[in-house]
């Protein structure tokens, strides 16, 4: 959205003493359906600014583009009411108000609140709050998606965790995963015949010798917090050690961990190794002359989202 678009503001005095005039205006309260029925202002109508469907909502409360619109969001620092106001003035409504400072500032003045938590101001959702304890990875909803690429092309797959657990314990993070290298599929070759030659191909001594080493385990050693941990970034650090054809090798990435429902969090990650720290040198001009068509680049990327359950 523009920054130059200028809007209206009030403030909560200026909106006080509106409802008590009863001035004719639509409160639009532009967080989700959740949050306003935990607290929302008097007299206010929900219309998500998150939604797809923001602008038909805000026409079902009004079609009148001359009306006049009170919006606010969360707090001075959430863009929530901004992004409605602009939202709004793109589609040709012209009385477009702000409340400064949001549901915090109208609560700090005392001003009277409706809903079921109106007496609890709450976590504004921005940063990591990760409760403490031990947590299960579920196999079933977590994968891992690997890219390996060439000249010519690139192919990608999956392969299975079969167990793993996670541990935070004064906010650091230590685990094991491991992983069912003989569960290697490919996607992108999905129907052609060279499909299951290719993981023949992976499963190979040319590549994880998955005969002979049939798990490769990631064990977590240490992840820390970053300084700012928004849900939205990567907010831990990780220090690990991965073992995979039976070769350690130590790998740090970082990753974005976020608290769901049910005593769950979910953690992804997107990282580069280079394969030949761990002896596979398959298609390497590090280590062959001449490869031809058999050339195939170091680095093989992963994107991982695990699932883990107190």
């Amino acid at each position: 959205m523009s920054n130059e678009i200028k809007f209206d503001y009030v403030t909560p005095e200026e909106l006080s003493t509106w409802l008590e005039e009863k001035k004719t205006f639509f409160l639009i309260h532009t967080l989700t359906g959740i949050y306003f029925q935990k607290v929302h202002l008097p007299g206010a109508i929900n219309a998500c600014v998150f939604e797809v469907t923001f602008l038909d909502q805000m026409k079902s409360i009004t079609a009148d583009k001359n009306a006049q619109i009170v919006l606010y969001g969360s707090s001075k620092r959430s863009m929530d009411a901004l992004t409605a106001a602009e939202k709004l003035k793109l589609d040709g409504y012209q009385q477009i108000t702000i409340l400064k400072g949001g549901i915090e500032s109208w609560r700090a003045r005392g001003y009277p609140l409706e809903g079921e938590s109106v007496g609890i101001a709450g976590d504004p959702e921005t940063r990591l709050l990760l409760p403490e304890g031990a947590y299960q990875i579920d196999t079933d909803q977590s994968t891992i998606e690997w890219f390996g690429r060439n000249p010519n092309t690139k192919h990608f797959g999956t392969v299975r965790i079969s167990t793993g657990q996670i541990q935070i314990e004064n906010g650091n993070l230590t685990g094991a995963v491991e992983i069912d290298m003989d569960s290697i599929e490919n996607i992108n070759l999905d129907g052609d015949e060279l499909q299951p030659v290719l993981v023949s191909h992976l499963k190979s001594d040319d590549f994880f010798l998955v005969k002979a080493f049939p798990t490769a385990k990631l064990i977590i050693n240490s992840g820390k917090l970053v300084n700012e941990p928004y849900l939205s970034l990567p907010n831990y650090e990780v220090d690990a050690t991965l073992e995979l054809r039976g070769v350690k090798a130590d790998l740090s990435f970082t990753t974005t961990i976020a608290h769901i429902d049910n005593n769950a969090l979910v953690a992804e990650a997107h990282f580069d190794i280079d394969r030949t720290r761990w002896n596979v040198i398959y298609g390497s001009t590090r280590f062959f002359e001449n490869l031809g068509m058999h050339l195939v680049f170091d680095l093989i990327s992963f994107q991982v989202r695990i699932v883990a359950k107190n």
